[in-house]
Protein backbone atom coordinates (compact mmCIF):
# COMPACT_ATOMS: atom_id res chain seq x y z
CA UNK A 1 0.00 0.00 0.00
CA UNK A 2 1.30 3.66 -1.05
CA UNK A 3 2.16 5.53 2.18
CA UNK A 4 1.13 8.86 3.08
CA UNK A 5 4.24 11.66 3.98
CA UNK A 6 5.10 12.41 7.31
CA UNK A 7 4.02 15.91 6.96
CA UNK A 8 0.64 14.26 6.63
CA UNK A 9 0.93 12.42 9.81
CA UNK A 10 2.42 15.66 11.47
CA UNK A 11 -1.31 17.28 10.36
CA UNK A 12 -2.45 18.34 13.51
CA UNK A 13 -6.28 17.45 14.07
CA UNK A 14 -8.83 20.46 14.58
CA UNK A 15 -9.77 20.82 18.59
CA UNK A 16 -12.44 22.23 17.38
CA UNK A 17 -14.09 19.84 14.67
CA UNK A 18 -12.03 16.84 15.65
CA UNK A 19 -14.95 15.48 18.25
CA UNK A 20 -17.84 15.87 15.03
CA UNK A 21 -18.50 11.84 15.22
CA UNK A 22 -19.58 11.92 18.81
CA UNK A 23 -21.63 14.72 18.49
CA UNK A 24 -23.56 13.22 15.88
CA UNK A 25 -23.76 10.04 17.70
CA UNK A 26 -25.42 12.15 20.34
CA UNK A 27 -27.98 13.43 17.79
CA UNK A 28 -28.82 10.05 16.77
CA UNK A 29 -29.57 9.18 19.64
CA UNK A 30 -32.06 12.04 19.95
CA UNK A 31 -29.93 13.93 22.02
CA UNK A 32 -29.95 17.85 21.80
CA UNK A 33 -25.97 19.33 21.64
CA UNK A 34 -25.10 23.01 22.45
CA UNK A 35 -22.61 24.10 20.28
CA UNK A 36 -20.41 26.19 22.85
CA UNK A 37 -17.36 24.48 20.87
CA UNK A 38 -17.17 26.47 17.28
CA UNK A 39 -16.93 30.16 16.24
CA UNK A 40 -20.18 29.71 13.89
CA UNK A 41 -22.22 33.12 14.53
CA UNK A 42 -26.05 32.59 15.07
CA UNK A 43 -25.96 36.46 13.86
CA UNK A 44 -28.10 36.46 10.57
CA UNK A 45 -26.09 37.50 7.77
CA UNK A 46 -26.73 40.88 6.63
CA UNK A 47 -29.73 41.25 3.73
CA UNK A 48 -27.57 43.31 1.73
CA UNK A 49 -25.13 40.62 0.93
CA UNK A 50 -27.49 37.75 0.32
CA UNK A 51 -29.62 39.56 -2.09
CA UNK A 52 -26.21 41.06 -4.26
CA UNK A 53 -26.53 36.86 -5.01
CA UNK A 54 -30.04 36.30 -5.77
CA UNK A 55 -30.20 39.22 -7.80
CA UNK A 56 -26.73 38.39 -9.62
CA UNK A 57 -27.48 38.33 -13.26
CA UNK A 58 -24.43 36.45 -14.37
CA UNK A 59 -24.51 34.21 -17.44
CA UNK A 60 -21.27 32.81 -17.05
CA UNK A 61 -19.72 32.23 -13.65
CA UNK A 62 -16.23 33.47 -15.10
CA UNK A 63 -12.72 33.00 -13.15
CA UNK A 64 -12.27 36.43 -11.58
CA UNK A 65 -8.92 38.51 -11.14
CA UNK A 66 -6.48 36.38 -9.04
CA UNK A 67 -5.89 39.28 -7.16
CA UNK A 68 -10.21 39.32 -6.53
CA UNK A 69 -12.69 41.58 -8.15
CA UNK A 70 -11.27 45.29 -8.88
CA UNK A 71 -14.36 46.63 -7.98
CA UNK A 72 -14.18 44.99 -4.47
CA UNK A 73 -10.46 45.81 -3.73
CA UNK A 74 -11.85 49.60 -4.36
CA UNK A 75 -14.20 49.64 -2.00
CA UNK A 76 -12.11 47.44 0.81
CA UNK A 77 -9.84 50.13 0.46
CA UNK A 78 -11.46 52.79 1.13
CA UNK A 79 -13.88 50.99 4.15
CA UNK A 80 -10.26 50.43 5.65
CA UNK A 81 -9.48 54.26 4.71
CA UNK A 82 -12.62 55.23 6.83
CA UNK A 83 -11.70 53.60 9.67
CA UNK A 84 -8.57 55.34 9.84
CA UNK A 85 -5.91 52.18 8.00
CA UNK A 86 -4.14 53.93 5.40
CA UNK A 87 -4.34 50.84 2.75
CA UNK A 88 -5.08 51.28 -0.91
CA UNK A 89 -6.17 48.51 -3.48
CA UNK A 90 -3.15 47.90 -4.57
CA UNK A 91 -2.43 46.82 -0.78
CA UNK A 92 -4.85 43.69 -0.87
CA UNK A 93 -4.91 40.12 -2.52
CA UNK A 94 -8.44 38.22 -2.05
CA UNK A 95 -7.91 35.02 -0.92
CA UNK A 96 -10.24 32.34 -0.22
CA UNK A 97 -10.93 33.45 3.62
CA UNK A 98 -8.78 34.12 6.15
CA UNK A 99 -7.03 30.54 6.10
CA UNK A 100 -5.61 31.29 2.14
CA UNK A 101 -4.28 34.33 3.32
CA UNK A 102 -2.62 32.90 6.77
CA UNK A 103 -0.65 30.32 4.39
CA UNK A 104 -0.06 33.04 1.47
CA UNK A 105 1.88 35.28 4.27
CA UNK A 106 3.80 31.91 5.44
CA UNK A 107 4.38 30.77 1.83
CA UNK A 108 5.81 34.09 1.09
CA UNK A 109 8.11 34.93 3.93
CA UNK A 110 9.23 31.94 4.93
CA UNK A 111 11.47 28.78 3.52
CA UNK A 112 10.76 25.29 5.00
CA UNK A 113 12.54 24.77 8.60
CA UNK A 114 12.04 28.71 9.24
CA UNK A 115 10.33 29.35 12.43
CA UNK A 116 7.19 31.78 13.44
CA UNK A 117 7.09 32.77 17.02
CA UNK A 118 3.43 32.72 18.26
CA UNK A 119 2.16 33.61 21.58
CA UNK A 120 -0.19 30.77 22.90
CA UNK A 121 -2.50 29.23 23.17
CA UNK A 122 -3.51 30.25 19.83
CA UNK A 123 -5.79 29.61 16.76
CA UNK A 124 -5.41 25.66 16.41
CA UNK A 125 -5.14 26.34 12.63
CA UNK A 126 -1.92 28.22 13.18
CA UNK A 127 0.10 24.68 13.68
CA UNK A 128 -2.21 23.19 10.72
CA UNK A 129 -0.89 26.31 7.97
CA UNK A 130 2.94 26.06 9.76
CA UNK A 131 3.12 22.14 8.99
CA UNK A 132 1.33 22.58 5.45
CA UNK A 133 4.17 25.05 5.23
CA UNK A 134 6.84 23.44 6.89
CA UNK A 135 7.87 25.82 9.31
CA UNK A 136 8.16 25.13 12.67
CA UNK A 137 6.26 27.08 15.78
CA UNK A 138 8.02 28.44 18.42
CA UNK A 139 5.58 28.93 20.91
CA UNK A 140 5.83 31.94 23.84
CA UNK A 141 3.13 31.12 26.64
CA UNK A 142 0.64 33.54 27.97
CA UNK A 143 -1.39 32.39 31.03
CA UNK A 144 -4.93 32.37 32.22
CA UNK A 145 -3.42 34.17 35.60
CA UNK A 146 -2.50 36.99 33.69
CA UNK A 147 -5.67 37.16 31.23
CA UNK A 148 -3.85 36.01 27.97
CA UNK A 149 -1.58 39.67 27.86
CA UNK A 150 1.19 39.96 25.76
CA UNK A 151 4.66 37.82 27.33
CA UNK A 152 7.07 40.54 28.03
CA UNK A 153 9.02 41.09 24.95
CA UNK A 154 12.19 39.46 26.41
CA UNK A 155 10.63 36.46 26.89
CA UNK A 156 10.13 37.21 22.54
CA UNK A 157 13.64 38.32 22.31
CA UNK A 158 15.18 35.47 23.79
CA UNK A 159 13.67 32.76 21.47
CA UNK A 160 14.87 34.75 18.27
CA UNK A 161 16.86 32.69 15.87
CA UNK A 162 18.60 32.92 12.58
CA UNK A 163 15.77 30.81 11.22
CA UNK A 164 13.22 33.21 12.98
CA UNK A 165 11.11 35.40 10.17
CA UNK A 166 7.90 36.09 11.37
CA UNK A 167 5.59 37.06 14.90
CA UNK A 168 2.25 36.03 14.43
CA UNK A 169 -0.53 37.73 16.67
CA UNK A 170 -4.11 37.45 16.22
CA UNK A 171 -6.03 40.49 17.52
CA UNK A 172 -8.37 40.16 19.08
CA UNK A 173 -7.58 37.05 20.32
CA UNK A 174 -8.88 33.61 19.49
CA UNK A 175 -9.30 31.34 21.65
CA UNK A 176 -8.36 33.90 24.65
CA UNK A 177 -10.52 37.25 23.34
CA UNK A 178 -7.33 39.21 24.42
CA UNK A 179 -7.14 42.77 22.83
CA UNK A 180 -4.00 43.56 22.68
CA UNK A 181 -3.32 47.44 23.76
CA UNK A 182 -1.43 49.63 21.80
CA UNK A 183 1.94 49.85 23.73
CA UNK A 184 2.13 45.94 23.20
CA UNK A 185 1.63 46.66 19.27
CA UNK A 186 4.62 49.06 19.33
CA UNK A 187 6.29 46.88 21.73
CA UNK A 188 6.08 43.96 18.82
CA UNK A 189 6.82 46.58 16.05
CA UNK A 190 10.29 47.81 17.48
CA UNK A 191 11.25 44.14 18.16
CA UNK A 192 10.28 43.45 14.49
CA UNK A 193 12.22 46.12 13.18
CA UNK A 194 14.86 45.47 15.62
CA UNK A 195 15.33 42.35 13.93
CA UNK A 196 14.44 42.77 10.48
CA UNK A 197 11.32 40.05 10.59
CA UNK A 198 7.67 40.07 9.87
CA UNK A 199 4.77 41.01 12.05
CA UNK A 200 1.78 39.14 10.70
CA UNK A 201 -1.56 39.68 12.55
CA UNK A 202 -4.87 38.25 12.24
CA UNK A 203 -7.44 40.74 12.65
CA UNK A 204 -10.54 39.03 11.52
CA UNK A 205 -12.32 39.91 14.80
CA UNK A 206 -11.39 43.95 14.59
CA UNK A 207 -14.87 45.00 15.37
CA UNK A 208 -15.40 42.56 18.39
CA UNK A 209 -13.81 45.31 21.36
CA UNK A 210 -16.20 45.37 24.88
CA UNK A 211 -15.84 47.68 27.89
CA UNK A 212 -14.87 50.96 26.10
CA UNK A 213 -11.43 49.07 24.76
CA UNK A 214 -10.33 49.88 20.91
CA UNK A 215 -8.30 48.10 17.94
CA UNK A 216 -5.06 49.52 17.56
CA UNK A 217 -3.68 47.93 14.17
CA UNK A 218 -0.68 47.10 13.07
CA UNK A 219 -1.36 49.18 9.37
CA UNK A 220 -2.07 52.21 11.92
CA UNK A 221 1.88 51.70 12.80
CA UNK A 222 4.53 54.15 11.39
CA UNK A 223 8.01 52.70 10.53
CA UNK A 224 6.99 49.00 10.13
CA UNK A 225 5.20 49.10 6.40
CA UNK A 226 7.64 46.69 5.21
CA UNK A 227 7.14 44.29 8.14
CA UNK A 228 3.43 44.31 8.83
CA UNK A 229 1.24 41.88 7.07
CA UNK A 230 -2.74 42.47 8.28
CA UNK A 231 -5.12 39.05 7.81
CA UNK A 232 -9.10 39.43 7.33
CA UNK A 233 -11.56 38.36 6.52
CA UNK A 234 -15.71 38.34 6.14
CA UNK A 235 -16.51 35.31 8.20
CA UNK A 236 -17.30 37.16 11.61
CA UNK A 237 -17.96 40.15 10.61
CA UNK A 238 -20.99 39.94 8.53
CA UNK A 239 -21.78 36.34 9.94
CA UNK A 240 -20.08 34.49 6.97
CA UNK A 241 -18.25 32.14 7.61
CA UNK A 242 -19.17 29.82 4.59
CA UNK A 243 -18.46 32.62 2.08
CA UNK A 244 -14.72 31.87 2.51
CA UNK A 245 -13.68 35.11 1.59
CA UNK A 246 -10.69 36.99 3.06
CA UNK A 247 -7.75 38.84 2.50
CA UNK A 248 -4.03 39.31 2.82
CA UNK A 249 -2.89 43.14 3.57
CA UNK A 250 0.45 44.67 3.34
CA UNK A 251 2.56 47.89 1.93
CA UNK A 252 5.43 45.36 1.02
CA UNK A 253 5.78 45.32 -2.72
CA UNK A 254 7.74 42.20 -2.81
CA UNK A 255 5.97 40.21 -0.93
CA UNK A 256 2.57 40.86 -2.26
CA UNK A 257 4.41 40.09 -5.78
CA UNK A 258 5.03 37.05 -4.07
CA UNK A 259 2.15 36.26 -2.67
CA UNK A 260 0.47 36.97 -5.95
CA UNK A 261 2.18 34.33 -7.29
CA UNK A 262 0.38 31.62 -4.71
CA UNK A 263 -2.96 33.34 -5.85
CA UNK A 264 -2.44 32.56 -9.72
CA UNK A 265 -1.50 29.07 -8.48
CA UNK A 266 -5.12 29.04 -7.06
CA UNK A 267 -6.12 31.04 -9.82
CA UNK A 268 -8.94 32.93 -8.41
CA UNK A 269 -10.87 32.82 -5.29
CA UNK A 270 -14.93 32.30 -5.65
CA UNK A 271 -16.93 34.79 -7.50
CA UNK A 272 -20.61 34.43 -6.03
CA UNK A 273 -18.71 34.89 -2.80
CA UNK A 274 -16.96 38.05 -4.12
CA UNK A 275 -20.12 39.66 -5.00
CA UNK A 276 -21.66 38.76 -1.58
CA UNK A 277 -18.76 39.95 0.46
CA UNK A 278 -18.52 43.33 -1.73
CA UNK A 279 -22.10 44.31 -1.34
CA UNK A 280 -21.18 43.59 2.29
CA UNK A 281 -19.19 47.18 2.71
CA UNK A 282 -22.63 48.54 2.20
CA UNK A 283 -24.33 47.33 6.08
CA UNK A 284 -25.24 49.62 8.08
CA UNK A 285 -23.81 50.74 10.96
CA UNK A 286 -26.48 49.80 13.28
CA UNK A 287 -26.19 46.09 12.51
CA UNK A 288 -22.79 45.98 13.93
CA UNK A 289 -24.34 48.06 16.58
CA UNK A 290 -26.88 45.55 17.48
CA UNK A 291 -24.30 42.75 17.38
CA UNK A 292 -21.32 44.39 19.50
CA UNK A 293 -24.52 44.76 22.17
CA UNK A 294 -25.39 41.05 21.89
CA UNK A 295 -22.06 39.98 21.85
CA UNK A 296 -21.04 42.04 25.21
CA UNK A 297 -24.34 40.71 26.75
CA UNK A 298 -23.53 37.40 25.94
CA UNK A 299 -19.98 37.69 27.33
CA UNK A 300 -21.32 38.72 30.36
CA UNK A 301 -23.88 35.98 30.69
CA UNK A 302 -21.25 33.49 30.08
CA UNK A 303 -18.62 34.73 32.55
CA UNK A 304 -21.26 35.05 35.10
CA UNK A 305 -22.71 31.63 34.91
CA UNK A 306 -19.00 29.83 34.29
CA UNK A 307 -17.60 31.55 37.88
CA UNK A 308 -20.91 29.68 39.32
CA UNK A 309 -19.30 26.60 38.97
CA UNK A 310 -16.78 25.28 41.57
CA UNK A 311 -13.08 24.70 40.77
CA UNK A 312 -13.50 26.59 36.92
CA UNK A 313 -11.55 29.84 36.30
CA UNK A 314 -12.34 31.98 33.48
CA UNK A 315 -10.26 35.32 32.47
CA UNK A 316 -13.04 37.75 30.94
CA UNK A 317 -12.52 38.53 27.23
CA UNK A 318 -12.08 42.31 26.09
CA UNK A 319 -12.66 40.72 22.21
CA UNK A 320 -13.79 38.38 19.88
CA UNK A 321 -16.14 35.64 21.15
CA UNK A 322 -14.49 33.11 23.10
CA UNK A 323 -13.00 32.48 26.37
CA UNK A 324 -10.57 30.13 27.67
CA UNK A 325 -12.00 28.06 30.62
CA UNK A 326 -9.85 25.84 33.34
CA UNK A 327 -11.68 23.06 34.11
CA UNK A 328 -11.71 21.16 37.37
CA UNK A 329 -10.72 18.09 35.48
CA UNK A 330 -7.63 16.76 34.02
CA UNK A 331 -7.94 15.73 30.80
CA UNK A 332 -10.34 18.56 28.91
CA UNK A 333 -10.11 16.23 25.75
CA UNK A 334 -11.53 12.81 27.66
CA UNK A 335 -14.21 14.79 29.50
CA UNK A 336 -15.29 17.03 26.07
CA UNK A 337 -15.70 13.12 24.96
CA UNK A 338 -17.50 12.08 27.99
CA UNK A 339 -19.84 14.80 27.37
CA UNK A 340 -21.19 13.47 24.13
CA UNK A 341 -20.49 9.85 24.48
CA UNK A 342 -22.13 9.15 27.49
CA UNK A 343 -23.37 12.15 29.40
CA UNK A 344 -27.02 13.80 28.81
CA UNK A 345 -29.34 15.92 31.05
CA UNK A 346 -32.68 15.57 30.39
CA UNK A 347 -31.89 14.57 26.71
CA UNK A 348 -29.42 17.57 26.18
CA UNK A 349 -25.63 17.72 26.54
CA UNK A 350 -22.65 19.83 25.84
CA UNK A 351 -19.80 20.58 23.06
CA UNK A 352 -16.44 22.19 24.13
CA UNK A 353 -13.18 22.81 21.94
CA UNK A 354 -10.42 21.29 24.31
CA UNK A 355 -7.72 23.70 25.09
CA UNK A 356 -4.49 21.84 24.41
CA UNK A 357 -4.78 21.81 20.60
CA UNK A 358 -4.26 25.35 20.53
CA UNK A 359 -0.97 25.37 22.14
CA UNK A 360 2.10 23.74 20.68
CA UNK A 361 4.07 23.06 24.04
CA UNK A 362 3.38 19.42 24.91
CA UNK A 363 1.12 18.97 27.82
CA UNK A 364 -0.13 22.53 28.42
CA UNK A 365 -3.53 23.49 28.52
CA UNK A 366 -4.74 19.86 29.40
CA UNK A 367 -7.26 20.80 31.54
CA UNK A 368 -8.80 23.75 29.43
CA UNK A 369 -11.80 24.56 26.84
CA UNK A 370 -12.31 27.11 24.27
CA UNK A 371 -15.90 28.33 24.79
CA UNK A 372 -17.52 30.01 21.84
CA UNK A 373 -20.69 32.46 23.29
CA UNK A 374 -22.52 32.24 19.69
CA UNK A 375 -25.57 31.08 21.03
CA UNK A 376 -28.37 33.14 22.33
CA UNK A 377 -27.79 33.89 26.25
CA UNK A 378 -30.70 31.38 27.52
CA UNK A 379 -29.15 28.83 25.13
CA UNK A 380 -25.83 29.67 26.89
CA UNK A 381 -26.79 29.35 30.47
CA UNK A 382 -28.43 26.62 29.98
CA UNK A 383 -25.33 25.16 28.58
CA UNK A 384 -23.52 26.41 31.56
CA UNK A 385 -25.91 24.44 33.72
CA UNK A 386 -25.17 21.29 32.04
CA UNK A 387 -21.26 21.76 32.05
CA UNK A 388 -22.07 22.19 36.01
CA UNK A 389 -23.84 19.09 36.45
CA UNK A 390 -21.89 17.10 34.00
CA UNK A 391 -18.80 18.20 36.12
CA UNK A 392 -19.90 16.63 39.27
CA UNK A 393 -20.76 13.47 37.23
CA UNK A 394 -17.50 13.39 35.63
CA UNK A 395 -15.59 13.88 38.66
CA UNK A 396 -17.55 11.38 40.96
CA UNK A 397 -16.79 8.75 38.59
CA UNK A 398 -13.55 9.06 38.28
Amino acid sequence: MPKISNKGHQMPESPIRKLVPYSEIAKKKGHKVYHLNIGQPDIKTPEVALNAVKNADIQILEYSHSAGFDSYRTKLALSYQKIGLPINKEDIIVTTGGSEALLFAMGSTMDAGDEIIIPEPFYANYNGFSTASGVKVIPVISTLDEGFALPPISEFEKLITPKTKAILICNPGNPTGYLYSESEIQQLAELVKKHDLFLIADEVYREFTYDGYKHYSIMNVPGIEENAIMIDSVSKRYSMCGARIGCIVSKNKDLMATAMKFAQARLSPPTFAQIASEAALDTPQSYFDEVITEYKERRDTLITELNKIEGVKVATPKGAFYCIAQLPVQDADDFAQWLLETYDFNGETVMVAPAAGFYSTPGVGKNEVRIAYVLKKEDLIKSVQILGEALKVYNANK
